[in-house]
Formats: structure tokens, C-alpha cells, sequence
């Protein structure tokens, strides 16, 4: 069975989350035994909309989890110089898909899984990523090294999600998945 995790926090990025929960839902459609789970510090969190969610487990899974998401939000700034949350997360990249929408590179590149990487997040966390060594590149939507991706702008989770249902699956299923939410018609050209 395979499991992913999507990490929230107070403040989370209404569509970070959810965008991710819903594709990565579709694949649980294909294949029954995949497991998604909202994971976070308590049993609910509020989104910056104001927006409930209940968790389905604590970040702790995230440790054994295949696929580890972690969206954006302005809590993300704290949560780096949180040690406590930082020491609830063990991490492996060589076994483990992790990756973050905007500023949630911040709390990989907290974890250390950013070092020596290049890396992308929203503008308004460049220099905030930089601090600790990253090199941001400031005009890709998607960067990936390995098993590690970063994406920027909320709607890149589409290619960030994609990218890791085929490190998961294989290509087919990514494409199946995303051709699910395509609009009707897109990639196609009409001349009369």
C-alpha cells in the first residue's frame, strides 16, 4: 500500500491543500489501496481563509509516508524556528517523495533537505529561502532534483502533483490523473 501525506497548519493556503487532496484522490480512484491522509499538530486546522479542516493523523506519519506534501502559508515563517515541530519530522529523501507548494520549501529547506539544491517558492519567500542556502530560481514554476520538488504559484500544484504521481506510478497514471481536471479542450487548436 501507498500513502501520502499532506502536512497543514494553522494559516495554510486554502488551495495548496486542497488542490493536492483533490488529485491526489484521483489516483486513490485508480488504485484502491493508496491511502491520502491531511496530516497536522492537532485534530483541526484553519485555513487563511477561515477554513476548518479536520486532520485525519499527526505529522508523525509523515515519517513513514511515501509521498509528503507540504503546502504554503504565512505559518510557515514560524514554524522554520520551531524545533519542537521541526524534530517531529524524519524525513528521507532516498525513500521518500517530499515536496512543498510556495512557502512550504521553507520548512524542507528547515529539515535540511534543500542543501546544495537549487529550489523554487512564492516571491515573497525568496529571500527567506535563500538564508538557508538555497538557490532559488526565481523564474521556474517547478524545480526538482531526485525525490525532492518545490513548486511556485498555487496553480503549479498541478504539474508539482503530477510530477509526483509518475515518481509513484508511472506516466500514464499522471496523465490520466491531470487530464481529469484539464479544462475541456486545452492542448487542442481548432482552424476553420
Amino acid at each position: 500500500m501507498k500513502k501520502a501525506v499532506i502536512v497543514a497548519f494553522d494559516n495554510f493556503t486554502d488551495i495548496d491543500i486542497f488542490l493536492a487532496w483533490d488529485l491526489l484522490n484521483r489516483v486513490k480512484h485508480r488504485d484502491k489501496e493508496f491511502q491520502v491522509k491531511i496530516v497536522g499538530t492537532k485534530t483541526s486546522h484553519r485555513s487563511i481563509r477561515g477554513l476548518d479542516i479536520t486532520t485525519h493523523g499527526f505529522i508523525e506519519e509523515s515519517n513513514e509516508a511515501d509521498l509528503v506534501f507540504f503546502g504554503s502559508g504565512i505559518e510557515t515563517r514560524s514554524l522554520v524556528n520551531d524545533s519542537a515541530y521541526l524534530g517531529r519530522f524524519k524525513l528521507n529523501p532516498q525513500k521518500q517523495i517530499i515536496c512543498s507548494m510556495c512557502s512550504g520549501a521553507l520548512i524542507i529547506a528547515a529539515l535540511g533537505h534543500l542543501k546544495g539544491l537549487s529550489a523554487t517558492t512564492y516571491p515573497t519567500a525568496f529571500d527567506r529561502l535563500k538564508s538557508f542556502g538555497v538557490d532559488v530560481l526565481e523564474d521556474h514554476h517547478l524545480v526538482t532534483h531526485g525525490n525532492i520538488g518545490t513548486a511556485a504559484g498555487c496553480m503549479a500544484a498541478v504539474d508539482l502533483i503530477g510530477w509526483a504521481i509518475e515518481k509513484m506510478y508511472d506516466e500514464q497514471v499522471r496523465q490520466d490523473v491531470i487530464a481529469s481536471v484539464l479544462p475541456i479542450g486545452q492542448g487542442q487548436v481548432c482552424i476553420y
